[in-house]
């Protein structure tokens, strides 16, 4: 390409990017988003192969004493080590196994149901969870399982089906339920637009032609509703899959950890995000809380290629 041949080039992409100004103003907006907040704060992973204090200010990360793979060997050596696993991993299983299909069975619901008022309520009344915060969440869960003031158990005293109140909220043995059925009330609605939408897009004269065919609705689902979504299925499964300790799709396990965890259930309710919490944020020891994340991150970035390789092997779907 020759000189007045790359002038004209530039040229006419310049008048190209000035007629989309606006747009391309809000996908700047979105690049130094990701740049500030995404991008830059990746030199922090150095600290955990250093021996970081908070004393030594922003130079500290970069002047600090190396000591290579230290707090990556003392996390794994923790007493506390095989139970933060077995609770980070049980909460997000029990999630993935029983939160996992509610939006696709409740997206298949919705675009089912004939009355148009009904399906809008419904649907409206579904995903205005997702916008409450887990502080509310928690404090609506205190107002109702709350042991000796709670209405549900209220209730179940003056019905008789119990003698005094039921623990949920300190018993270790009810918390693991309590988070899935909580995270499954908040995130399911917000969820399920995505499975609605891509139930929109499938061909009406597929269930015509099956109606004629005599197919009755529960095979119509099954053949062409859910076949139809499959592609957005995967994606959201190997998303989820990919912060599958972190809580996938339907909420933080952080959050309702950190909020509904206490001294009395502890043992259920610990997980390896508030223990690094605590670590750098109560102990000061952030170049240890640094490398216990950078572990966790290690293994969500693994089972992302692991989900999105074998799902390409089963249903030849996947996010890349």
């Amino acid at each position: 390409m020759n000189k007045k041949s790359r002038g004209y080039v530039i040229k006419r992409g310049a008048i190209k990017f000035w007629r989309q100004k606006e747009i391309q103003l809000f996908a700047l907006a979105g690049v130094v988003y990701l740049l500030i907040f995404s991008i830059l704060p990746m030199f922090g992973i150095i600290l955990a192969f250093k021996s970081y204090k908070i004393t030594s200010g922003v130079a500290g990360i970069f002047t600090s004493e190396w000591v290579g793979l230290k707090y990556f060997k003392e996390f794994f050596s923790d007493y506390r080590f095989p139970e933060l696993l077995r609770n980070t991993i049980a909460i997000s299983t029990l999630k993935m196994i029983f939160a996992f299909p509610f939006p696709i069975l409740l997206a298949v619901l919705i675009s089912e149901c004939k009355n148009k008022v009904f399906k809008r309520v419904v649907q409206t009344v579904s995903y205005l969870p997702n916008f409450i915060s887990w502080v509310l969440v928690y404090g609506i869960s205190s107002a109702l399982l709350a042991q000796s003031s709670g209405v549900i158990n209220e209730i179940l005293v003056k019905l008789g089906i119990v003698s005094q109140g039921i623990p949920f909220l300190t018993d270790p043995d009810y918390f693991w339920g309590m988070a899935v059925v909580l995270s499954i009330w908040k995130s399911s609605g917000w969820w399920a637009i995505i499975f609605l939408a891509a139930i929109a897009g499938i061909d009406s004269t597929l269930y015509e032609a099956a109606s004629i065919d005599g197919a009755g609705r529960l095979k119509r689902i099954w053949h062409i509703t859910l076949p139809g979504i499959k592609g957005s299925i995967v994606t959201v499964l190997i998303l989820s899959i990919g912060s599958f300790l972190g809580g996938g799709m339907v909420g933080s396990n952080f959050e309702q950890s950190f909020l509904m965890g206490n001294t009395v259930n502890n043992a259920t309710s610990e997980i390896i995000q508030t223990y690094a919490f605590k670590m750098g944020m109560a102990q000061g020891r952030f170049s240890y809380a640094t490398a216990v994340d950078l572990i966790q991150s290690m293994i969500s970035i693994i089972l992302v290629i692991i989900s999105n390789f074998v799902a390409k092997k089963i249903s030849g779907e996947g996010l890349f």
